[in-house]
């Protein structure tokens, strides 16, 4: 760990000449080449109604259960849309609504930020789409928000989150054992982050893998992300 010494010999951590706090982070449209993210609103609803039939999807999120019908979608994207931490975004394919995730913990005077509460319908799992929009949120954060901390926090008992996390090019650090109770049941939570510092290396490969002549005739990659955030890494 980088640090100095103070007057008295004992070590101390580095200087942060980062103006503080950082802004609260606008809620406003971001725009990519194959989504969009859109503040979440009730609009949204009938879309999310439709698009989360699946009530596996469910499982990890919170104290959130799948819809009975289109007024308890309806309720549950108001409430939700009136949020400022979390603040959520919905994610918009070809004008459909096919995800939600957010902002959350927000700590400006820590340039400290989370991204969670994520929940991507089958449609948008495993697209272009869906790496795209994790892209421009981290992009947002860093550059026009400039925090230094960017955090991924799940169950660790969520195996797909914990794989899409390393493959988005999180650092794990550690285990929070006994952290939550949710649902009526434990929560370890697995805690992940990524630097300011890394940004730079991670953002090369995000942006080389979101290119379409990065992906053939049947939509197949030509490399893979984690390769490319390891091989553009100093």
């Amino acid at each position: 760990m980088d640090h100095r010494l103070n007057q008295y010999g004992q070590p101390i951590g580095l200087f942060v000449d980062l103006p503080l706090p950082r802004p609260h982070p606008p809620h406003q449209a971001l725009e990519g080449r194959y989504a969009t993210l859109e503040p979440l609103s009730v609009d949204h609803a009938d879309g999310f109604f439709n698009a989360f039939s699946d009530p596996s999807g469910w499982t990890y999120l919170g104290e959130e259960t799948p819809f009975d019908d289109r007024q308890h979608a309806r309720d549950w994207t108001a409430g939700k849309a009136a949020s400022r931490d979390p603040q959520f975004y919905t994610v918009l394919v070809q004008g459909r609504a096919v995800g939600f995730l957010s902002l959350l913990r927000i700590n400006p005077q820590a340039a400290s930020i989370e991204v969670g509460f994520i929940h991507f319908s089958p449609a948008l799992q495993g697209t272009r789409a869906a790496t795209e929009v994790q892209f421009l949120l981290m992009r947002h954060v860093f550059e026009d928000l400039g925090y230094r901390r960017y955090e991924w926090k799940c169950d660790a008992l969520n195996a797909p989150s914990r794989r899409a996390a390393l493959r988005l090019g999180f650092s794990f650090e550690g285990i929070f054992r006994q952290a939550l109770v949710y649902k009526g049941r434990n929560r370890d939570t697995a805690w992940y982050s990524i630097l300011d510092g890394e940004w730079p290396a991670l953002r090369q490969g995000f942006e080389i893998w979101l290119k379409p002549e990065n992906f053939d005739a049947q939509g197949q990659q030509r490399q893979s992300l984690s390769a490319l955030i390891a091989s553009a890494k100093p």
